[in-house]
């Protein structure tokens, strides 16, 4: 049973070691830090874009209503 666990630990050990030698995981970080980026920059445009946009849909509301009221008068 001893030996059983040796083995486990020993093999544990040498997944540890070669998982920190690898280092093809750093190229997913670094697509992942850039889609990160990507996505917050986008979020930003679209909020102060969200305000302009409202702006213009409440101008336009306004002169269609103004135009509804002339042209039922």
């Amino acid at each position: 049973m001893a030996s059983m666990l040796e083995t486990i630990q020993n093999r544990l050990i040498e997944l540890a070691r070669g998982l920190s030698r690898e280092e093809d995981g750093q190229d997913l970080i670094e697509y992942t830090l850039l889609m990160a980026f990507v996505a917050l920059s986008s979020a930003a445009l679209f909020v102060n874009s969200g305000t302009s946009v409202s702006r213009i849909w409440s101008s336009t509301n306004s002169a269609l209503s103004t135009a509804a009221v002339r042209a039922a008068s």
